[in-house]
């Protein structure tokens, strides 16, 4: 596979394609922020997708293999049930192992990374995956090594300015995607 050459002007911009067909400069440094953005959302997908797989498979990463959910492990009852502390822990304690938490975090994981590996429904995927995150966070509150900082909400706020650049895109499908009747009608699906 041979990368396309753009010619470039004086000024370092490259020619990119715009809806309606009408060609205008890209600079060479939005051109690396779109494709520095689309490397972070095709990174925190395969950070969604990764934990879903080795929750589903038990491939020995965090998930043993005898923890594996398609051999009746539960994805939620190990943390949930053990690691949680702060607050929220009679809660979250509350919740371990039940079929309908691990069913719901499940389908979040493999939904949320498929959406950003695709790039599409960033906005969707950015709600849900921040929530997600959110909650992640306050099940161990305070944070290990910050009075309140930690790589959950730092990812939250990534999925946001994801969602907020159509990151999507650019090596993926969000334009296709944006293209769709429905997701015409129903901007929010973006």
């Amino acid at each position: 596979m041979t990368a396309v050459q753009h010619p470039t002007t004086s000024k370092g911009q490259v020619p990119a394609e715009r809806a309606g067909g009408t060609t205008v400069a890209e600079t060479t440094r939005g051109r690396a922020v779109r494709f520095t953005l689309a490397g972070l959302r095709l990174a925190l997908g395969w950070v969604f997708l990764w934990a879903f797989l080795d929750k589903m498979f038990g491939l020995g990463m965090a998930t043993p293999a005898k923890g594996a959910w398609i051999d009746g492990g539960s994805p939620t009852k190990g943390f949930l049930g053990k690691a949680v502390a702060g607050p929220f822990e009679g809660v979250y304690h509350g919740i371990a192992g039940a079929a309908w938490a691990d069913w719901l975090f499940m389908i979040g994981l493999v939904a949320i990374g498929t959406a950003l590996i695709l790039g599409v429904g960033l906005r969707v995927a950015a709600v849900a995956g921040s929530a997600l995150l959110v909650l992640m966070w306050s099940a161990v509150l305070p944070p290990e090594n910050n009075p309140f900082m930690d790589d959950h909400l730092i990812y939250a706020g990534v999925l946001v300015l994801i969602a907020l650049t159509a990151a999507g895109d650019t090596l993926g499908l969000g334009k296709v995607w944006a293209s769709l009747p429905i997701v015409k009608r129903l901007p929010w699906l973006k």
